[in-house]
């Protein structure tokens, strides 16, 4: 594994900060893993205060960025992270630190039981290879393992859905107050060993089967912890401000800090909404409610084909839901669904095949529809859309990820404009297809929304990315350049950072991007991967 020198001075840098202040010229001195000196100058030249001494390395960037590393605050790295741990696509867009355990579904805490049942619920966004030796079940060993070497760091949280599986099984009624108190002593030992907070997944079984007095009752607990509620909410569609609503009312009566995941108000008929989210923020300000957001700069989501049909046929196992999609009046009740009626699981509306775009899949017959419409595989296949779904559904047993083009750019660009806003890639790296955002998402808001667009000042856009979600998460020693912060650090050229990744070649990685440090080794050398992995866990309370 390859080390930075012990000493590491950029020259010649136009600094940012991460507060939002603006730029100014001077240099960086790195010493292992702390920045142990910032200095100013007014010229161009190097600045004298630094000797370059046996053992330092001077690295001149002359004309560009030097900033914090970027902090994304919604990823499903969660298993990739261990799989391919160059994680090339995630450093090289400036990604120092991730936060894991999404949605509600994540790999800690398990059981033998409950781990299969979950890693094939997910592995349309983090794959499941056969034999692989999950060594952890608990959240500590789980960040023990992370622990073992990774490329950037990683944060977690502790899955909601997670907890519900471990109490409640398959069960899909409201939860006793036996198994809250259960779920909430697990909650306790992930918060204990160092989760920032609670995840949910309120569109995902198990935890769209909770109650808002469930979720309050557990974040009465991450309140106690100082920790953050971040809920993929009950409904983005047909109650978009509904299941926002619900996210609020949970931080009043809980106490809770709330951090909203993905925040955007998608879907055609929705697009007349903003302005009721932004009236929900506002109250939330003037009631002293602690929230933030992320969001991400694109239109499109991306979730798994399965999570578009209705809750009901997603319980259980795999076996299970193969039984249910061999029943004919099955089949028919889902298709409605899908159809007619608005799926749950589609946020209430039917689903437009035209717009839901196959991502991934496992290797095998099906790897032709990658990159399809559901539409289009519909008519290859001399069947209707929802038919070829279930098809696919099956033959993939259950493993397939889609993307939709369902949002509203002038949406994007409001939200990134909100002080509370912060970026969260939602970064899915599996599939032939995966959404561009796994490799582009943070030069793609610096290069397309800032530099060309015009949306924010990059001072105010790199806080964004580093101090605004670090203050999140707690994170006193990162986010800011200053001395004595961990020097997890970008460098890159305002004129040309972006991202070439795009819907139809998704695996491009980032221009502009020319160093990345993560506790001061570089992974990122003049835009190549280094061989390091300095990453670890962050835990809470450290």
């Amino acid at each position: 594994m390859s080390q930075s020198p012990a000493q590491v001075i950029l020259t010649n840098a136009m600094i940012l900060d991460g507060t939002g202040a603006p730029a100014f010229s001077g240099e960086v001195v790195i010493e292992e893993d702390r920045i142990v000196r910032v200095s100013t100058s007014s010229t161009n030249g190097p600045t004298s205060s630094t000797g370059v001494g046996a053992g330092s390395t001077a690295i001149d960037v002359q004309g560009k960025v030097v900033s914090p590393g970027f902090i994304d605050m919604h990823t499903h790295s969660d298993l990739q992270i261990l799989l391919h741990p160059d994680h090339t696509g995630r450093v090289s867009q400036g990604i120092t630190t991730e936060l894991l355990g999404q949605d509600g579904l994540s790999y800690a805490p398990v059981d033998d039981a409950t781990l299969p049942v979950i890693a094939d619920r997910i592995r349309g966004w983090n794959d499941d290879p056969p034999r692989y030796d999950f060594t952890w079940r608990s959240v500590a060993q789980y960040l023990d393992r992370l622990d073992a070497g990774i490329a950037c760091h990683g944060a977690y949280l502790v899955p909601h859905g997670n907890l519900r599986q471990l109490v409640m099984g398959t069960d899909t009624g409201a939860a006793n107050d036996a198994q809250i108190r259960s779920m909430q002593a697990i909650l306790r030992e992930g918060l204990d060993a160092g989760a920032y907070g609670l995840s949910d997944g309120l569109t995902y079984v198990p935890a769209m089967f909770s109650t808002t007095d469930e979720i309050v009752a557990l974040c009465e607990v991450v309140a106690e912890y100082g920790g953050l509620y971040v809920p993929h909410h009950r409904n983005y569609g047909i109650d978009v401000i509904g299941g926002f609503a619900e996210c609020f009312e949970v931080a009043r009566r809980s106490g809770v800090r709330l951090h909203l995941s993905h925040t955007h108000v998608s879907y055609e008929q929705n697009r007349d909404k903003l302005p009721e989210l932004l009236a929900l923020f506002d109250q939330a300000d003037a009631d002293d409610v602690d929230y933030s957001f992320d969001a991400y700069p694109y239109i499109a989501s991306m979730s798994t084909l399965f999570a578009q049909f209705p809750s009901w046929a997603q319980v259980g196992t795999v076996d299970d839901q193969l039984a249910l999609f061999a029943d004919p009046d099955a089949r028919e009740r889902m298709r409605r669904a899908v159809d007619i009626d608005g799926s749950d699981g589609h946020q209430g509306f039917p689903v437009d095949w035209t717009k839901v775009v196959i991502g991934g899949v496992p290797d095998g017959e099906w790897e032709w529809t990658v990159g399809q419409p559901v539409a289009a595989i519909a008519e290859r296949l001399g069947t209707d859309p929802a038919e070829a779904a279930m098809q696919l559904l099956v033959g993939t047993r259950f493993a397939a990820s889609c993307v939709m083009f369902m949002g509203n750019e002038d949406h994007v660009r409001a939200l990134m404009q909100h002080p509370k806003h912060t970026i969260g890639s939602d970064g899915i790296m599996v599939g032939a297809r995966p959404h561009p955002r796994a490799f582009g998402t943070f030069p793609r808001f610096l290069g397309t929304y800032v530099r060309e667009l015009g949306v924010l000042e990059l001072p105010e856009a790199v806080r964004h990315i580093t101090s605004a979600p670090a203050d999140r998460l707690r994170l006193a020693d990162r986010g800011r350049i200053a001395a004595g912060q961990v020097a997890d650090l970008v460098v890159f050229d305002p004129d040309t950072v972006g991202s070439p990744a795009t819907y139809e070649e998704p695996h491009q990685f980032a221009t502009g991007i020319d160093h990345v440090f993560v506790a001061g080794v570089a992974v990122i050398t003049n835009s190549v991967r280094t061989d390091a992995l300095p990453g670890r866990s962050l835990r809470a309370h450290d």
